[in-house]
């Protein structure tokens, strides 16, 4: 598959919460075809300390804009930066990377349960089901209402259920504790979020049969193959994160 790199003009920076924003960004050509589970490679100019490029999950596409809408999290440096982008600003990115969540098969029952960031690739997916004719039950999990972000957004796609640590909305607990997950009947399960999150996860779909898909959330610097720096051991021996990921089934992964 092609990729580019390519200066996108930033057209907004959207302050979600106060650890959340949402650049939308357009490219100088024709969007190229993006998958849900891609991400994008963004390089941060202006510091020492953040040459190295970041990886973002695709949060949204529009092809006849030729936007791409990234979800970050306030976490570093690198982070702190981009929140100040202004309108008109340019962004470096390598696009599209990775490989993407497989295709359901008509019919089939769709869960897709996400926490904190790791929600970002999963509106993607979400709109994509929904073109294909499939409204997914979503599963979003938080510290409390007050962190809660997107799921007006997830509502237009699908059934979203929420989980708050302190109870604060939706079902008391942690995503793996909601009922949604423990007893609903699901042909597969798309899974992004915290490691802990999605080792449960991973578990309780193997324990039913479930086919499950997780992307990971490892550092990557280079985004192709290259660094070596987000190895993860899997049944097929140890691969690169970046390159046969970030999306990979749950019962390749060694944990």
């Amino acid at each position: 598959m092609a990729k580019l790199i390519r200066d996108f003009k930033v057209l907004s920076n959207n302050r979600i919460s106060q650890d959340y924003f949402i650049l939308e960004l357009m490219s100088p050509d024709p969007l190229l075809k993006i998958m849900p589970g891609q991400f994008i490679q963004v390089r941060i100019d202006g510091s020492r300390e953040t040459f190295l490029r970041r990886p973002f999950s695709v949060h949204d596409a529009d092809y006849e804009r030729n936007i791409i809408k990234i979800l970050v999290q306030i976490a570093g440096k690198g982070t702190e930066t981009m929140s100040k982008l202004i309108p008109g600003e340019l962004l470096n990115i390598i696009y599209p990377l990775g490989k993407p969540f497989s295709e359901p098969d008509s019919g089939e029952k769709i869960l897709l349960a996400g926490g904190g960031s790791g929600i970002a690739p999963l509106l993607f997916l979400a709109k994509h089901l929904s073109q294909q004719k499939i409204n997914p039950d979503i599963l979003l999990g938080f510290k409390n209402k007050d962190k809660i972000i997107e799921n007006e957004e997830f509502a237009n796609y699908g059934r979203v259920y929420v989980t708050t640590e302190d109870g604060s909305l939706g079902i008391k607990g942690m995503v793996t504790q909601h009922p949604v997950l423990l007893e609903g009947k699901y042909d597969r399960i798309y899974c992004c979020g915290p490691e802990a999150m999605m080792k449960e996860v991973t578990s309780l779909a193997k324990s039913r049969n479930i086919f499950c898909e997780v992307s990971l959330e490892n550092l990557m610097a280079c985004g192709i193959g290259i660094c070596l720096c987000c190895i993860v051991k899997t049944t097929r021996g140890n691969i690169c994160t970046c390159t046969e990921g970030p999306v990979l089934n749950a019962n390749e992964l060694i944990w």
